[in-house]
């Protein structure tokens, strides 16, 4: 049985590559998606008769190349648009119709999953929210862990714990900010334990907001081998987006949780480091972190045994 056709037989009689022609598929569905009148996207079953497949291909495409349904996408595409209408101090009642919420009900059902706070609260700078943070000195200067009641939504590296301080009131201007170091202990000493090169990278519950772009970006970012680097083009081709480099580069600046999602495996076209927002000295150190530890995780998987610290 053929497993990896996805609706189009290929001209020449062989089996078309699922990447190439997932990425096809995504790539035209998206666009329907994006161009979809008053922001309303078209149902799966529409969606696929669209794109002259079954729903059931379609839905396997999504899920291949972007790891996310095609519902997903469009609730992501949905939000960022909301959230950008919201951030020009459009109206709440216009900004959900115009981005295409059929109604305010709807709107304040999916709010919490889509934003992480209510529309109202993130047009007024995250009235309504309530952050605990604290900042503590690591092996790369000091570390900012901020996090909502949903998990982290912020991770900050600098030389002065006054500037991050700063920084995090400026996201979230008008959120209840408060410094507590015992409710964020066990992320803050896993990312200690990391950035000291005792452990690797920890997967800590996040609440990060971003566009379906962004999350394809961190998503994939997240998935590139510790210790290795891609460069922008090559993810921006990973996922179904050649020609995209700067848009990936700004995915990566616009990451708010360094570290666990890993902008710094991201380099030049020609292998150089490139910029990053902490420091290309930090960015060097961080790569080298990861290098020495998957060189000891495959020590440890080749003898059995780990190897002793120097």
């Amino acid at each position: 049985m053929n497993t990896e056709r996805t609706g189009s037989r290929p001209r020449d009689g062989g089996r078309p590559k699922l990447r190439t022609t997932s990425a096809e598929l995504v790539g035209r569905a998206c666009a329907l998606v994006q161009s979809a009148p008053d922001g309303r996207a078209p149902s799966l079953a529409d969606l696929a008769r669209l794109v002259r497949v079954s729903p059931f291909q379609l839905h396997r495409a999504f899920r291949a190349t972007l790891e996310i349904s095609p519902r997903q996408y469009a609730e992501a595409l949905r939000a960022g648009r909301l959230k950008a209408l919201l951030r020009n101090n459009q109206p709440i009642a216009s900004a959900l119709y115009e981005a295409g919420y059929g109604s305010s009900s709807r709107l304040y059902e999916r709010a919490d999953a889509e934003l992480g706070m209510t529309p109202g609260a993130y047009r007024r700078g995250g009235q309504g929210m309530h952050i605990h943070y604290t900042v503590v000195r690591s092996a790369l200067g000091h570390l900012l862990v901020a996090a909502t009641e949903r998990g982290v939504c912020s991770i900050k590296l600098g030389d002065a714990a006054r500037e991050l301080e700063d920084d995090l009131r400026r996201e979230y201007p008008k959120a209840v900010i408060e410094r507590d170091l015992g409710r964020l202990s066990p992320a803050v000493t896993a990312l200690l334990e990391f950035v000291a090169g005792q452990r690797p990278p920890a997967e800590l519950p996040l609440d990060v907001q971003g566009t379906a772009f962004q999350r394809r970006v961190w998503t994939y970012l997240q998935r590139i081998p510790m210790g290795k680097t891609r460069s922008y083009g090559e993810i921006a081709r990973a996922i179904g987006k050649p020609g995209a480099a700067r848009a990936v580069a700004g995915a990566c600046a616009s990451n708010h949780a360094a570290l666990v999602i890993p902008c710094h495996r991201v380099v030049q076209g020609d292998g150089a480091l490139g910029g990053y927002h902490w420091g290309p000295a930090r960015k060097e150190r961080l790569l080298a972190i990861e290098q020495a530890l998957s060189a000891e995780t495959s020590t440890v998987g080749a003898t059995g045994r780990k190897r002793k610290r120097a």
